[in-house]
């Protein structure tokens, strides 16, 4: 969930990227790109480092993330030099349907509560792709996660703030406040937070495996917390629980191959506000030009309105290639009035966030783009029994409309947010460049950002993600309805001032905002060097060998 007019506590923010000559891993917080370094040093591959630096973070950033969430992964294989997607979503409960919901009192899906959670996937997704691309033993790197919940971690500003706005809702259950609010107090920056039911059950997933968690007594005592609350969820939920491999979709733009998620993803967003925007010479207008801008929001906008057509695709059949064929972008393109915002943007087809990325690049030749999530922050708003785990609400997402495509059915994926990214130079052999943000609604408006600050503007990759940015619409739950554009303050007065003119709804909002998500990117040269960059929004960092 994002932090509205937050700026963070970073007492200056970095200006260069850090370099390293073998392998680099960038992540939200410190303890993860310490996890992360550590097992790279140890010998371990990109998939050890991701696994432990995501396992640090639901530990250290649980506001954002949590084992009770979803994952998705980009993987390049260095062996095969084969791109592989890892789709750990969760489904609905098989006895999740409109009519019970209905049935039940609602006309909209709960945003909150038990009814609101779908089988967390991120475990069988850490699991599924170690055993495929890891080097380390399992347990090995989960000790880092371990360790921190055991003995604790030391809240930063972000974390101590978030705690304090989420305090009403995460606070209100008591498994969670007795974690989150000892003494019931909000503690302190600085302060020690532990989690030890967090370090059993992660210690128990260490010993047990995957199947600790969807099998076993984790998972259990995860069931009977959200049965004993009035939710769905069954252990055969659990256990029929599986991650998909998948085929990454791709456009080509300014001579490089981008790489997304496929539906339930958004992935598509970012694809196609890209091809909307390779039609303008954006190295010409510049970076930070009023027609740059409305550009980019521009083309956010017809992206967007097209976004309703997602859905799971064992459900719905999604339209893509005609979502990312030139001629649609063409076609959209040419709505796009150079002198004046459009805030009724319709939709051009007819159907026939609290998160964390990361990214690892080893010396082998591997890398991984990760992200992972809990929709809002603290989820659904409770810790499953003595578990320790607070669960995400991404059930809030699916619809009661049968005709959407989006609707709630049993064993059915949601509309998910969560897009790692890759860029290959055409005809080359591995990935230049790992990025991705949290930010939900606000993902693929940054990835945007963050592409045309790179292939546009020549951006090194700390200069792309420093760079000011803006956000179009909420961050959550919906960017669709909403016209307000946001603009760091960063942004020139006279900038935001002649866009508003042009009818943006434009809102400035502090120089460093983490509403505006964050993003890391790690570049990769053609020497194999690298580099990496952490937003100073968040309290990351990139570290390298």
């Amino acid at each position: 969930m994002a932090l509205p007019g937050y700026a963070g506590a970073a007492a200056s923010k970095p200006t260069a990227p850090t370099r390293a000559p073998s392998a680099m891993v960038a992540t939200p917080h410190w303890l993860a790109s310490e996890a992360g370094l550590a097992m790279l040093q140890a010998g371990g591959t990109a998939m050890d480092a991701a696994v432990a630096a995501n396992a640090v973070l639901t530990v250290v950033y649980p506001h954002m993330t949590s084992i009770g969430g979803d994952c998705f992964m980009l993987i390049h294989d260095a062996g095969s030099g084969n791109l592989y997607g890892l789709n750990g979503s969760g489904r609905a409960p098989a006895a999740a349907t409109i009519s019970r919901l209905q049935g039940l009192g609602y006309d909209t899906m709960p945003v909150t509560g038990p009814l609101a959670v779908t089988v967390p996937g991120t475990i069988d997704a850490w699991s599924l792709g170690h055993a495929a691309f890891g080097n380390l033993d399992w347990s090995q790197v989960l000790q880092p996660a371990i360790g921190y919940a055991r003995d604790g971690f030391p809240i930063t500003s972000r974390l101590n703030y978030a705690m304090g706005q989420s305090r009403s809702y995460i606070g209100a259950d008591a498994n969670a406040a007795a974690i989150f609010y000892p003494g019931d107090r909000l503690p302190a920056t600085g302060a020690t937070l532990r989690n030890p039911h967090l370090a059993a059950s992660l210690a128990a997933i260490a010993d047990g495996g995957r199947d600790a968690f969807y099998i076993g007594a984790v998972g259990q005592a995860v069931v009977v917390d959200i049965q004993r609350r009035g939710g769905l969820m069954t252990m055969d939920d659990f256990a029929n629980h599986q991650t998909d491999w998948v085929e990454p979709i791709s456009i080509t733009y300014r001579g490089y191959t981008i790489y997304e998620m496929p539906p339930n993803t958004q992935g598509l967003m970012t694809l196609m506000a890209l091809n909307i925007v390779s039609g303008f010479d954006m190295a010409g207008l510049g970076a930070g030009s009023v027609e740059a801008l409305h550009y980019q929001v521009e083309a956010k906008k017809l992206a967007f309105a097209d976004r309703h057509l997602i859905g799971d695709p064992n459900f719905v059949n999604v339209p893509v290639a005609k979502m990312l064929s030139s001629e649609y972008a063409a076609a959209r393109r040419a709505e796009i009035n150079p002198n004046r915002a459009n805030n009724a943007v319709q939709g051009g087809i007819s159907a026939g966030g609290d998160t964390t990325f990361l990214c690892v690049a080893d010396g082998y030749g591997n890398r991984v783009a990760l992200i992972q999530s809990l929709y809002f922050a603290f989820g659904a708003g409770f810790v499953a029994g003595n578990t320790g785990i607070v669960l995400h609400n991404r059930g809030a997402y699916f619809q009661l409309n049968p005709a959407s495509a989006n609707a709630l059915a049993p064993g059915k994926r949601p509309f998910h947010t969560l897009i790692p990214a890759m860029a290959y130079k055409v005809g080359a052999s591995q990935p230049s460049y790992l990025f991705g943000t949290r930010g939900a609604d606000g993902q693929p408006q940054t990835q945007l950002q963050v592409v045309n600050n790179l292939l546009d503007w020549g951006m090194d990759v700390q200069a792309a993600v420093s760079a000011p940015r803006w956000l179009h619409g909420g961050a959550i739950p919906n960017g669709v309805g909403t016209t307000t554009l946001s603009m760091e303050s960063r942004f020139p007065s006279a900038v935001r001032n002649r866009l508003a003119e042009m009818g943006h709804n434009v809102q400035e909002t502090v120089a460093w905002d983490e509403a505006m998500g964050h993003a890391h990117a790690i570049k990769i040269n053609d020497d194999n060097t690298m580099e990496g960059a952490a937003d100073p929004r968040s309290d990351g960092a990139a570290l390298g060998l």
